[in-house]
């Protein structure tokens, strides 16, 4: 059976108003007139069949039916309040905050957070996509990724995968004229040059110079070629057509998988710095740090997209 009750806000009304023996007092806590209060008071005494205040000159006192129904609803409003508190908390507890480079968001993590979201509904994920180191143990951040060598002292570290670097280009360059099929076509291209270890304080990889050696190919001037700092605006010039990109298969597979780019020659040199899931021993303990990373190890190496039958 649903339960009969009188009017919330007139038992809030009786609550503030006997709990200061003040409607003026009530209606400053709940922000309304005194006579508002009356009003309700009034109401609700009707809806009741007997008075719940004794008026006195400028004196309010609580009738035996007021002073029986006090404790009642005092204690119903603070369980109330309690209430709405612990949603609060529930809600900031299931906010997952991800610090990542903007080139691994864009490439490799927001590609698949789909699946994240399908399979932790009650998870909120903030991604916060930056380079600017972070202090785990003080920034209001629960989880990072980052591209190092997994030297991260105080932290639990998870390696998730190594890197390596090949020639990525758009699918039309192959056959385009001049065709890009044997190494020496290359000679014939624009190189673009993924300057993005360098950039972000991870050291040097294999350049141009060295796959081109490494290839046992010469004639090709390595000089030539815009340069990106980001590994993105590398992969999205190679997919634009504006030429072959030495850069990082890991972070291209979903457009390798797409069909947006092609590696022209099967050569891929191996890179030191690989990517690393971070994160703190007392943040790991949290219900969606622990699932988040879970997550994340159990993607790797499944495609970006789901395949289609």
């Amino acid at each position: 059976m649903r339960r009969r009750l009188p009017s919330l806000n007139a038992l809030r009304a009786f609550e503030a108003a006997a709990r200061h023996l003040s409607f003026k007092r009530a209606a400053e806590e709940l922000h309304v007139t005194p006579a508002a209060i009356s009003h309700q008071i009034k109401a609700l005494e009707e809806e009741l069949g007997q008075p719940l205040f004794r008026r006195l000159n400028r004196l309010l006192l609580l009738t035996d039916a007021g002073q029986l129904l006090l404790p009642g609803a005092s204690e119903g409003f603070d369980r109330l309040a309690e209430a709405v508190c612990r949603l609060g908390q529930t809600r900031t507890l299931s906010t997952l905050v991800v610090s990542v480079a903007p080139s691994f968001a864009s490439k490799w993590l927001v590609p698949r957070l789909e699946r994240f979201a399908a399979a932790h509904p009650e998870i909120d994920v903030r991604v916060s996509a930056s380079i600017t180191p972070v202090d785990l143990h003080r920034d209001p951040v629960d989880i990072a990724i980052r591209f190092g060598f997994g030297r991260y002292p105080g932290l639990e570290v998870t390696k998730l995968f190594d890197e390596a670097v090949a020639p990525l280009c758009a699918p039309h360059l192959i056959s385009g004229d001049p065709p890009l099929r044997r190494l020496e076509d290359l000679r014939h291209h624009t190189l673009l040059h993924d300057d993005s270890a360098e950039f972000h304080g991870v050291g040097t990889r294999p350049d141009w110079r060295m796959w081109l050696k490494a290839a046992g190919v010469d004639g090709v001037d390595t000089t030539r070629g815009p340069h990106f700092s980001f590994a993105d605006h590398a992969i999205q010039a190679a997919i634009e057509g504006a030429g072959v990109a030495l850069s990082q298969t890991a972070l291209a597979q979903g457009d390798l998988e797409a069909g947006h780019l092609v590696m022209p020659f099967a050569l891929s040199l191996p890179i030191d710095p690989a990517y690393y899931i971070l994160t703190t021993e007392g943040l790991l303990r949290r219900r969606p740090v622990g699932a988040f990373r879970d997550w994340v190890l159990a993607e790797v190496g499944r495609p970006t997209r789901p395949t289609k039958d």
